[in-house]
């Protein structure tokens, strides 16, 4: 139990983000979980204990410091875009059967956290250089091919080259094999998404989300992107990973405004 026995760390992006924006990825130690969800597992749908996952919820909120619970959503892998003030935290926080269904996630206020949950799925964080909004995307492969971080940053508005972007914790490209369906969805969009993807001896693909996303980024203008070198994957003893375990927890990434 050594891992469940640790303290909570987090990563933080290193970007020239406003002092007044916040943000963190948790890893998976210092938590209250045990078994394949050992131990800071943040995911309510994942078949973990629920008194543990709400005490990690909690410890995360206090070493972090945060005025508010994120507002924790049910992703679906789709291109849903919600704005944080027009929902209920303490619904969402109590009753996960009622979390809003979405995965990108806009906040405008100082007491209003974004959060997505991930193990192996690209989290993405922008913050206007302004200081007036941060928001937070999922995008798994799903996601990031139908136009979750289009989406995203249309939602937050503004001109996208007053943007930051930051790419988290993800499964890398040595790990990550995908079918034809996967590149052709890619390509269906853009044909220089073919760099992306790598042919292996078993006549499949070693797709790289965080190239992927970077590219999809630079095509909306967004200049300044940061993060992406880790993968979730090669590294058990801070990150969960889907594709490596099956059954495990889930980190989160998560971004708000202090005021």
């Amino acid at each position: 139990m050594a891992v469940a026995a640790a303290a909570i760390a987090v990563l933080r992006p290193n970007w020239p983000a406003p002092p007044a924006v916040r943000a963190a990825f948790t890893l998976r130690a210092g938590g209250a979980s045990a078994g394949p969800f050992e131990s800071l597992n943040l995911g309510a749908r994942v078949g973990d204990a629920p008194g543990a996952v709400a005490e990690n919820r909690r410890r995360v909120r206090v070493h972090l410091g945060l005025v508010a619970d994120p507002l924790w959503l049910e992703q679906v892998h789709g291109v849903g875009v919600l704005e944080a003030q027009a929902h209920s935290r303490d619904v969402a926080a109590a009753t996960p059967a009622a979390a809003p269904c979405a995965d990108a996630l806009i906040a405008r206020g100082p007491r209003e956290v974004c959060a997505v949950q991930v193990a192996d799925c690209l989290p993405v964080l922008f913050a206007d250089r302004d200081a007036r909004a941060v928001a937070a995307a999922h995008a798994g492969w799903r996601g990031l091919a139908a136009g979750v971080l289009e989406a995203t940053v249309a939602g937050l508005g503004g001109p996208p080259e007053r943007l930051l972007a930051w790419l988290g914790p993800a499964i890398g490209v040595r790990h990550f094999e995908v079918g034809d369906e996967v590149r052709r969805a890619f390509l269906a969009h853009d044909t220089a998404a073919a760099e992306a993807f790598t042919a292996n001896e078993r006549g499949r693909w070693q797709c790289d989300l965080v190239h992927l996303a970077r590219q999809r980024l630079s095509r909306l203008g967004v200049p300044a992107v940061y993060g992406g070198p880790w993968c979730t994957y090669a590294d058990p003893g801070r990150f969960f990973s889907y594709r490596r375990d099956g059954q495990c927890g889930r980190m989160a990434a998560l971004i708000w405004l202090e005021g």
